[in-house]
C-alpha cells in the first residue's frame, strides 16, 4: 500500500521554512545565535564561538581535549561546548531555525545535510577548504560522500572528520570451542550463527536490531547477499529487487531462531550490552562500540572484520553516514568558526579524535598514525574502503523524506517482518513505492 503523506508533509516543512525565512533577525552579538534565514557575518576572528556536539555524551571527553588545544594555540577565542545526546540532536536543530540559538559550528553528518541545505542554514564551505591547510588532505570519498547527501550543485557543507564503517563483530572465543570458520563469507555467516545457538542454555548465534536503526542494518544485509551495486535503477530504487527480498527473508528468518526474542526491540546500546555481557557468538555494528568491546570482553575474546562477501567473492555494504562538522551561516564570527573547523581537522586533532572514536580519521596524514595498525578493526575497516575489495550502495540520504521514511514509516513494519506478520516482499514493496515517491518529488523540485 502506497503512503500518501508525503506531499502533505513536504508542503507543512515548506510552510515552515517559509515562516522562518519571513523572521526578522535578532541582535546576538557574537554567540552565534539567530534563525535560518540569518546571514551571519565574518566577525572580528576573535572572542566566542558555540560548538554543538552532534554525539555528546559518548565524544565529550574527545571534543573538550580537542577545545583545550584549540584555545591554548589560539589564546583569543573561546569554545562553548555543547554537548546534546544523537537521537536528540537533529530535533535540537530544527527547532533552532525556527526560534533561533543556532550555535556558530555544529557536527553535521550525512545523514542530516538534505535537510539543514535544504532550509538554507549551512554555510557552503568549498572555497574556505581550497584556501586551507586542510586542502587536498582530506579522504576524497569522504568529502565526496557529503557533497552528494546534500543532493544539489555539488556543493561542500560540511567537513568531514571520520567514517564510522559496518563490522561484523565475532566471539573467537565461541568460534574456536565450536571449531568454526570465521564468518568471513555470508554462508559461513549463517553456518555459525545456527551452531552457535542453544537457546535453552541462553546462548545465540547473532544478536538483529529489530529496534531504533534497524532499517539500515537490514539493508547492509540485503545488499551485501543480493550483490546488487546500485540503489536506483534510473529513477526507482532497487531495494525491493527480488534479490532483495530474498536476501532479506533469510536474514529475518534468524529472529528467534538463532537470536534472542528480545532483540525485537533493540536499538543499538541494547544490542551492544547484551552482546558484551552474554553468550552471543555475532554482532553486526561499527566500529563506534570497539572500546565498550574491549572493556567488556578483552581483546582476546573477539575480533571486528569487515562485512562478509557474497557468492561472487566481492564484499557489498550500503554507505555508512560520513560524519562532519559545519558551519552556520547565522554565526557572527564564521572566521573563528572556521579556524576552529580547520584546527579540529587537523593531523593532529583528527587523528587523536579518531583513535578515542576507533573510526576511519578523514585526514590522509591522520590515516596514516601507528596507533591505526593496533586497533585491528579500524585498520581492517580502512584497507577495506581504500583497496578495492568493497562496492559501497550509497544511500539516499540527500532525499528530505530520507529520515522519515528509514525510520518512522518503516521500523514498526521492519518489527512486523521479524514476527512474521508481513512478508519481507510487501515490506520491501512498501518502502520502495516510498523511496520513489521522494525521489520523483525531489526530482520535480530539483528541476
Amino acid at each position: 500500500m502506497k503512503i500518501n503523506i508525503r506531499r502533505s508533509r513536504r508542503a507543512a516543512v515548506a510552510v515552515a521554512l517559509g515562516s522562518v525565512l519571513a523572521l526578522t533577525a535578532t541582535a546576538c552579538g557574537d554567540d552565534g545565535s539567530g534563525t535560518g534565514g540569518d546571514k551571519g557575518d565574518e566577525g572580528s576572528g576573535k572572542g566566542k564561538i558555540v560548538f554543538w556536539d552532534n554525539n555528546g555524551g559518548v565524544r565529550t571527553d574527545a571534543w573538550k581535549a580537542i577545545i583545550a588545544d584549540f584555545e591554548k594555540a589560539n589564546p583569543d577565542i573561546d569554545v562553548e561546548y555543547v554537548g546534546i545526546p544523537s537521537a536528540d540532536y537533529q530535533s535540537k536543530v530544527e527547532t533552532a531555525i525556527q526560534g533561533g540559538g543556532l550555535p556558530d559550528v555544529g557536527g553535521v553528518g550525512a545523514a542530516m545535510i538534505a535537510s539543514f541545505s535544504a532550509q538554507k542554514v549551512l554555510e557552503p564551505v568549498d572555497d574556505r577548504l581550497a584556501k586551507s591547510s586542510l586542502n587536498g588532505k582530506l579522504n576524497e570519498d569522504m568529502v565526496t560522500s557529503l557533497k552528494a547527501a546534500g543532493g544539489v550543485d555539488d556543493t561542500l557543507y560540511s567537513v568531514p572528520t571520520s567514517a564510522n564503517n559496518g563490522v561484523l563483530y565475532y566471539r573467537t572465543d565461541l568460534f574456536e570451542k565450536a571449531g568454526l570458520d570465521e564468518p568471513t563469507t555470508w554462508d559461513k555467516f549463517y553456518a555459525a550463527a545456527d551452531k552457535l545457538t542453544n537457546a535453552k542454555k541462553n546462548e545465540f548465534g547473532y544478536t538483529i536490531r529489530g529496534g531504533a536503526g534497524s532499517i539500515a542494518q537490514a539493508l547492509d544485509a540485503m545488499y551485501g547477499q543480493s550483490g546488487l551495486t546500485s540503489f536506483w535503477n534510473g529513477d526507482k530504487t532497487t531495494v525491493n529487487d527480488p534479490k532483495n527480498v530474498e536476501a532479506l527473508e533469510k536474514y529475518a528468518a534468524l529472529y528467534k531462531k538463532d537470536t534472542p526474542s528480545a532483540d525485537l526491540n533493540n536499538d543499538f546500546t541494547k544490542m551492544v550490552a547484551q552482546w558484551d555481557s552474554g553468550t552471543i557468538g555475532m554482532l553486526n555494528h561499527n566500529l563506534g562500540s570497539y572500546q565498550d568491546h574491549v572493556k567488556s570482553l578483552g581483546a582476546d575474546k573477539f575480533r571486528g572484520i569487515p562485512q562478509p562477501t557474497g557468492a561472487s567473492g566481492k564484499r557489498v555494504q550500503v554507505s555508512n553516514p560520513v560524519d562532519g562538522i559545519g558551519l552556520f551561516k547565522s554565526s557572527k564570527n564564521k572566521e573563528a568558526a572556521w579556524k576552529f573547523i580547520e584546527f579540529a581537522v587537523s593531523h593532529a586533532e583528527n587523528s587523536k579524535f579518531n583513535e578515542s572514536a576507533g573510526q576511519v580519521p578523514a585526514n590522509n596524514e591522520a590515516a596514516k598514525d601507528a596507533w591505526i595498525s593496533k586497533a585491528e578493526p579500524t585498520k581492517l575497516a580502512a584497507d577495506a574502503l581504500t583497496d578495492g575489495s568493497t562496492t559501497i550502495v550509497q544511500l539516499p540520504y540527500y532525499l528530505p523524506d530520507w529520515g522519515t521514511i528509514s525510520k518512522a514509516d518503516n521500523e514498526p513494519n521492519f518489527q512486523k517482518v521479524l514476527l512474521g506478520k508481513m512478508s519481507a516482499k510487501d515490506f520491501l514493496d512498501t518502502l520502495a513505492d516510498q523511496l520513489n515517491d521522494a525521489q520523483a518529488e525531489w526530482n520535480s523540485q530539483k528541476g
